[in-house]
């Protein structure tokens, strides 16, 4: 042997027990296909890496003890590795140089929460925030940096556009929560921020988002938190505990642990208060009175002057995966039971009802099921119904003792839009540097998304940027990672993977207007029904003129007038018009004075006996 000292020297000199066949062939238990390879290199100290995994072929001739191997290959893994990354890599982000304070139980430089609205990011550390925004022009720049905070940031939410704000509509709003605080900043266009107020909920915030202009946070206690732009109001609401929500257009829908699912209208918030409460609707009552855990809301582009056919996925404590409907036609009865599956023996933690899919995940280690959906003209069908498609498990293990923004900053998805494939983001241990992209139907792996400099990544998120403003420019998907040295990494997987995904308008609005939903019928009041406005529906009608005489004089032209074409069709993009408030314009009355507005901002007194000062 020339090389001393390693696994076959010692087995050959009968330093290691062997064991043999009756023909004196020694029995060893490993990879044939990685032995191989390395037998070769023993024979001709040539290194033939044609089909074999250079990781695996490490690690197989680290056990063989063969070290000049081992160094062969770990070149091989640095010359691989590139430090600006693969085609995917799309930017890296600096930590901020900012002074911080160790001695808090969770590592300060660490980035906690990447959330994203627009071509705004924000990236939540331990003790502040800092907001990014991208041009075409000039890329990523920091435009924003919080006060430091002594309490550790749980939830984060941005809105990159506040329509009506103080400040006309260059407003940004960004905001945190700890526990029962929560603190407001509207940022300007040129960076400079100030705080709009701190906000208490009572008890811990699960989820803090936005809808439109409204900033809402909500409590699996039964509290629902409404802060309004415009008026500058703060209301908390009691409701019953609250297991999962969705939002859609305007809408807040909460699932709750009484087996129903109950909506809040937040365009008419704060116009339509009774007794200084919000209006809280129940939607929808479950059969089996199980807990809803799970909600997810699909708005079809079959639109009417009705309104639009609602679709809603929602999954139980008990396991069970329900979808129920409502027609535009039978607006005022109440959604309808439309399909029940029950092939979960764990509660449903994720749901998510698109075009073409409908996906599930219960407590079991992420257990996913997921059914291909019939559609007919855009609705979807009994005929043949949904099928089964796959079954799989995205495995993602925690640390024992996680701080609360663990959860907020690796959700696991399904990211995407609706109406084409989703994916999931599978981050497989706390402590790595990789994270998997698996598609969400079949949870096939189509790609591994790794560190350029190799540290840990913390959080994730797969968010849609608008680069450009110019006409017929389409947003980019990204996947930001945040890492433990408190940088933030971009990588273009969507574009890549899937070009024709980029299917939002030019302005990232959504097709589909505000839809109408009607509550349940055991709690419907006539003064209550919401009711069309009367320019959208002449608006609607003309439109729909419009389309009839272009699609008759395109025929005219093109010779078969009359004749049956046969084509997928296509919804056109009507203009949303202004919703008022139900019973005509109604004036708002002086709003209340938050009860809380006047509480301390959690500002960092700097003591410099006691702290000592690191840059990042």
């Amino acid at each position: 042997m020339w090389i001393p000292d390693s696994f076959f020297s010692s087995l050959l000199s009968g330093r290691i027990s062997t064991l043999k066949d009756e023909t004196g062939a020694i029995f060893i238990d490993r990879d044939p296909a990685a032995f191989a390879p390395i037998l070769n290199f023993l024979r001709t100290k040539e290194l033939d890496l044609r089909g074999v995994s250079i990781n695996v072929l490490r690690h197989e001739a680290e056990f063989y003890g063969i070290t000049p191997l081992v160094r062969r290959l770990l070149l091989c893994e640095e010359l691989e590795r590139s430090s600006c990354g693969s085609v995917l890599f799309h930017g890296y982000l600096p930590p901020p140089a900012l002074l911080l304070f160790l001695g808090f139980p969770v590592d300060p430089r660490k980035v906690l929460i990447v959330a994203g609205h627009h071509n705004w990011i924000v990236a939540a550390y331990a003790h502040f925030a800092v907001c990014y925004r991208i041009k075409e022009s000039s890329g990523w720049q920091q435009v924003f940096t919080s006060p430091y905070l002594d309490w550790t940031i749980e939830r984060v939410a941005l809105n990159a556009k506040v329509v009506g704000g103080p400040h006309g509509d260059k407003d940004k709003m960004v905001a945190v929560a700890s526990e029962s605080s929560i603190i407001l900043w509207s940022i300007q266009d040129g960076g400079s921020g100030s705080e709009i107020g701190v906000f208490s909920l009572g008890v811990p915030v699960d989820a803090l988002f936005f809808i439109g202009n409204q900033l809402v946070a909500t409590s699996h206690t039964g509290k629902v938190g409404v802060w309004n732009a415009v008026t500058q109001h703060w209301q908390v609401q009691d409701v019953v505990p609250i297991t999962s929500y969705d939002t859609a257009g305007s809408f807040l829908l909460l699932g709750c642990n009484n087996g129903s699912i109950y909506y809040i209208d937040m365009q008419k918030f704060p116009l339509r208060m009774k007794d200084n409460d919000l209006l809280v609707t129940e939607l929808y009552h479950d059969p089996s009175n199980d807990a809803i855990t799970a909600l997810s809301v699909y708005l079809t582009p079959k639109t009417s002057v009705s309104g639009n056919w609602i679709e809603i996925a929602y999954g139980t404590s008990s396991g069970a995966v329900r979808v129920i409907v409502q027609h535009p036609e039978t607006v005022g009865s109440g959604p309808q039971l439309f399909q029940t599956f029950t092939v979960h023996r764990s509660p449903v933690t994720k749901i998510m009802l698109s075009e073409k899919h409908l996906v599930s995940v219960c407590a079991d280690n992420n257990h996913v099921r997921t059914w291909t959906v019939t559609r007919f003209r855009g609705m979807i069908s009994t005929q043949p119904g949904s099928t089964p498609l796959a079954s799989f498990k995205i495995l993602s293990l925690e640390e024992a003792e996680s701080h609360g923004s663990y959860c907020s900053g690796n959700d696991i998805g399904p990211f995407g839009e609706r109406d084409d494939q989703q994916v999931f983001i599978q981050k497989v241990v706390p402590i790595t540097n990789k994270l998997f992209v698996r598609l969400s139907s079949t949870g096939k792996r189509i790609c591994e998304i790794q560190a350029v400099d190799c540290t840990t990544i913390s959080s994730f998120t797969v968010r849609e940027c608008e680069g450009s403003s110019r006409m017929g420019s389409r947003p980019r998907r990204y996947l930001f990672t945040g890492h433990s040295n408190g940088s933030i990494q971009m990588t273009v997987v969507w574009l890549f993977f899937y070009p024709h995904m980029c299917t939002t308008t030019a302005n990232g609005t959504s097709r589909c207007a505000t839809p109408n939903i009607s509550p349940a019928t055991s709690v419907v009041q006539p003064n209550r029904l919401r009711e069309s406005n009367s320019s959208s529906l002449d608006l609607k009608r003309r439109g729909a003129e419009e389309e009839s005489e272009a699609k008759a004089e395109s025929k005219k032209k093109m010779g078969f007038e009359g004749a049956g074409f046969l084509g997928r069709k296509k919804v056109p993009l009507l203009a949303s018009a202004p919703v008022l408030a139900e019973g005509g314009p109604e004036v708002p009355g002086a709003a209340s004075p938050s009860p809380t507005k006047t509480a301390a901002s959690p500002r960092h007194r700097k003591n410099e006996s006691s702290c000592q000062d690191y840059g990042l």
